[in-house]
């Protein structure tokens, strides 16, 4: 580069050859919106992971257990002291005199137990809780990945419908056809353009509600690296009705409000045993006989009428009943295991129909009527109807598989633990 210096005269600027490069990346950089940044990389396992730490509703629900915590640490309180100060015209003219209540029978043991298992209570609601935003983020995830896959499909769609525009224009130009199938052309151009239009507002939605879960920006990009077509690991119906039997939430809640009662009863047994109140202090001034004289006394309440055997009888009687919702509970998820199982493996099925049969069968349809209007031999309405065969054949397809990963999903909830 030749530039002139302050006397007018030539010199030359000599470049560093990393300046321009540099600088026209900068400009580049500064050209580039905001906005328009480099997704990032997601996997299920990713996002999975995101929910179970960003999402508000879960983390609303982990705050309970501070609640149920809280209950330990006030059944650990031990009673406190009474004072009294007494100042009297008869004697002893002054007395001071302290009263500890002592809870004997292990009252305070088991109230601390009971406590302990409302929070161990709480926890299995939280696991629920955790269980059911694992099965909506997987859902999300894959609703997201079958509308980019709609997306995608939507635009090749739109591709072929040009390209068949294209052979029809070229056939008017030679004579071949009328007019009328080229405006078959534009037309079935602007339909497939509208649907991948709409296509693509249904990946924003779809993308829209996957960062809600995850509690991430709406704006926040994702490239999905999961894939629709990833299918799920083979399990066995026995083993799965084992786990469910140790996992399911419906289950364990219930054994655990059993375990509540129990330690409930065990609680209401050991208040039959009264509190026995210790009393101490020391009377003064009482002339001729003592200036400072001490005093104590015991005392507890008579278990006579009221012994805990009403309440006693109510808990047992809720034991009994825990115990037959137990039974029909398990009864019940051991039916809604083999339902989803069953329903999965209908999935599965189907996705494997149409990808080794309906769709190969389409696609070959689809090319030999592209190719038979191309050489003249059929027109163009066979040739738009055997594309739109195929988008439906695709668009079911991708539906399928959906209802695949929701399967699954619904079937690693109703058993209460991951799958894969």
């Amino acid at each position: 580069m030749i530039t002139l210096d302050d006397r007018g005269r030539s010199r030359r600027t000599l470049w560093h050859p990393f300046v321009v490069p540099g600088a026209l990346a900068l400009l580049l950089y500064a050209v580039v919106p905001a906005g328009a940044q480099q997704p990032s990389r997601l996997t299920l396992r990713k996002a999975l992971e995101l929910a179970s730490r960003q999402n508000l509703d879960l983390a609303a629900a982990r705050q309970r257990r501070s609640v149920t915590q809280a209950g330990v640490q006030i059944a650990r309180q031990l009673p406190n002291p009474t004072a009294s100060v007494a100042v009297l015209r008869d004697t002893p003219h002054e007395s001071l005199f302290f009263e500890q209540p002592l809870e004997i029978g292990g009252k305070r043991h088991r109230r601390i137990e009971l406590a302990q298992q409302n929070v161990g209570l709480t926890d299995l609601e939280i696991d629920a809780v955790a269980r059911q935003m694992r099965r909506k983020t997987r859902e999300a995830y894959y609703a997201a990945a079958s509308a980019q896959g709609g997306s995608a499909q939507r635009g090749q769609a739109a591709q072929l419908a040009r390209r068949v525009r294209e052979i029809a224009r070229a056939r008017y130009d030679a004579g071949d056809v009328p007019q009328l199938e080229v405006l078959q052309g534009d037309l079935e151009v602007s339909r497939a353009e509208a649907e991948l239009s709409v296509a693509q507002q249904r990946e924003k939605i779809a993308f829209s509600q996957l960062n809600a879960l995850l509690n991430e920006p709406p704006e926040t990009r994702w490239e999905l690296e999961g894939s629709l077509e990833e299918l799920p690991p083979w399990l066995a119906l026995p083993e799965l009705l084992q786990k469910a039997e140790s996992f399911n939430a419906d289950l364990q809640h219930l054994v655990q409000e059993q375990k509540v009662e129990q330690s409930r009863q065990a609680l209401l047994r050991a208040e039959r045993i009264p509190t026995l109140n210790v009393q101490f202090g020391a009377d003064f001034d009482s002339p001729p006989s003592f200036r400072v004289g001490g005093r104590s006394q015991l005392s507890l309440m008579l278990p006579i009428f009221t012994r805990n055997q009403g309440e006693i009888a109510q808990s047992a009687a809720s034991q009994r009943l825990l115990e037959g919702e137990i039974v029909a509970t398990r009864r019940a998820v051991a039916g809604r295991v083999e339902a989803a199982y069953f329903d999965w493996n209908a999935r599965q099925t189907q996705v494997e129909l149409y990808r080794t049969s309906l769709l190969p069968a389409t696609r070959r349809l689809e090319g030999l009527a592209e190719e038979s209007y191309r050489a003249g031999r059929a027109n163009l309405l066979t040739v738009l109807d055997a594309q739109r065969s195929v988008q439906l054949t695709e668009r079911d397809y991708l539906d399928s598989l959906l209802a695949l990963q929701a399967a699954f999903a619904g079937l690693e909830e109703a058993i209460g633990a991951p799958l894969d």
